[in-house]
């Protein structure tokens, strides 16, 4: 028996076929364009994306030839983007995603009817523009053919669902991502939408994730080479269900990925609706496994940091990496300087994700001095990174969110000095993972609990996660970088009013 696992991003898709222990037999991915009709607008086609949700789930069936026939194909999402449909399921206008912000008025409409402190309760997100709600009413106010024709709303989840199945499912973890989602009660909210023109009737039906919301339509079966009885089944938002993908089914553990983004999902039991949560833009809703939400704590410049050092300041780096056949990003890691340095970055070279939420803020070295070296500014840059993550940690700290042990994958948890580095800021275990897909293996383990091939997810992760290398913190370093945190806390309040300046 094989499972497939679909992730469809923001710019692009990609399918794997996995076997019950996790093995990749084949894999696929393609990219699909944004669109900017004006400034600060951004939107996807829903019928490209689906075009190459098609194409990337044939061509993974055919690059794994010879694997056990798939039994289900589970789907990770991006969230907030969605997509207005009329009463035979055509888009009526091409989805604004996430970071689409044309619907400001309209968010401040919402938290005027509402009141922040009450959505927070209610759904468990900070009133923003990114989510679905203010963006179905700019849709239903801006656009008349959305006005008088839309029967539906779908997120991408959903629509792929209902595309491949022909009837419409959200799990419980991306519907929460609306804004319209009760994520104490797991069902609409009739309070949001209230005064709203969206309504229940238009949303897909929530569902926990690795439910079956159906069988493989049969031109869509024979169009992927897929068996005519491949089960559908609700996944996820892409984060939880990556943590689902990096073994996270039990309270207090969280994973860290590090790519060009950093992000840290959090795992806890009951809902934690503290005002600390609410006034750093930490989320909380339904985790992908059961009986768990998740929070994110995340930094957009993350390992792009690294990336950036390389482009422009590591040039002999570059070339001593090509001429001796090593990877530059180990090759940089291997030249910084250990211990405590006296250099500080601040990485805000992407603006900032939690806990500031400052699209005017800057990246900065600070403590330069003649005497600073190469080493002593790509630690420079590991630290920043990471103090970034330990401010993070420190206020889910203060919010109630427990967080015991951490599980590492991305890019970054290929180096054995970060990982060590972040045990020792973090104080606590770090455990690497070998998951280069953790989107799509959460996915994938939702459609083989749905399926059968597994009992539970417990017995999924046990058989398809791997745990790797332990980390343990070491308490003298532990304790010199709490000494430098104290300083690295001062460093955005000291520095933000001459960065919006800039």
């Amino acid at each position: 028996m094989s499972l497939i696992g679909l992730d469809v991003g923001t710019t692009g898709c990609k399918a794997i076929v996995v076997n019950l222990e996790g093995k990749v037999l084949g894999e696929a991915y393609r990219e699909y364009p944004l669109t900017h009709p004006q400034p600060g607008w951004a939107e996807l086609d829903p019928d490209e994306v689906f075009e190459k949700v098609g194409t990337v789930l044939k061509e993974a069936v055919e690059n794994a030839e010879g694997a056990d026939p798939v039994q289900g194909i589970g789907i990770s999402s991006q969230g907030e983007a969605g997509i207005p449909l009329d009463a035979d399921g055509e888009f009526l206008y091409k989805s604004p995603v996430s970071f689409d912000t044309r619907a400001v008025p309209q968010t401040e409409r919402i938290g005027e009817r509402h009141g922040r402190e009450r959505i927070f309760e209610i759904t468990g997100h900070a009133l923003n523009s990114m989510y679905t709600l203010p963006k179905i009413e700019w849709l239903v106010e801006n656009v008349p053919e959305v006005k008088e024709r839309m029967k539906r709303f779908y997120c991408f989840e959903d629509y792929i669902i209902y595309r491949l199945c022909g009837k419409a499912a959200i799990d419980y973890s991306l519907a929460a991502r609306t804004l319209a989602f009760d994520i104490n009660n797991k069902t609409w909210s009739e309070e949001m939408l209230a005064d709203s023109p969206a309504d229940p009737s238009i949303f897909a039906e929530p569902m926990p994730s690795g439910s079956v919301a159906g069988t493989i339509l049969a031109d869509v079966a024979s169009s992927l080479g897929l068996p005519a009885d491949t089960k559908i089944v609700t996944g996820g938002h892409d984060q939880p269900c990556g943590a689902l993908g990096a073994g996270i089914i039990k309270p207090h553990v969280a994973v860290d990925g590090t790519g060009t983004v950093e992000c840290i999902t959090a795992a806890f039991p009951e809902p934690v609706l503290t005002p600390t949560m609410r006034d750093n833009g930490f989320s909380c809703y339904p985790a992908v496994a059961p009986d768990l939400y998740v929070t994110l704590a995340y930094n957009f410049t993350g390992g792009s940091l690294l990336r950036w050092f390389r482009d422009n300041l590591g040039k002999a780096e570059m070339v001593q990496a090509q001429s001796e056949g090593r990877d530059v990003y180990d090759l940089m890691i291997s030249k910084a300087s250990p211990g405590v340095v006296q250099p500080m970055v601040l990485p805000h070279f992407t603006a900032t994700g939690t806990p500031h939420h400052d699209p005017d803020s800057k990246g900065a070295f600070v403590g330069l001095t003649l005497d600073t070296t190469t080493g002593d500014i790509i630690k420079a840059v590991l630290d920043g990174v990471t103090f970034e993550m330990k401010l993070n940690l420190s206020l889910l700290d203060e919010a109630g969110v427990q967080i015991d042990v951490i599980r590492a994958i991305g890019g970054g948890s290929r180096s054995p000095v970060w990982l060590q580095l972040k045990a020792d800021m973090f104080k606590r275990p770090v455990v690497k993972l070998d998951v280069e897909e953790a989107p799509c293996l959460g996915a994938a383990l939702c459609a083989g609990v749905a399926t059968g091939a597994y009992g539970s997810f417990q017995e999924a992760v046990d058989a398809a996660v791997h745990e790797g290398d332990r980390y343990e913190p070491n308490a003298e370093r532990a304790a010199e970088y709490d000494e430098r945190f104290a300083i690295y806390k001062d460093v955005y309040p000291a520095l933000a009013d001459l960065n919006h300046r800039l």
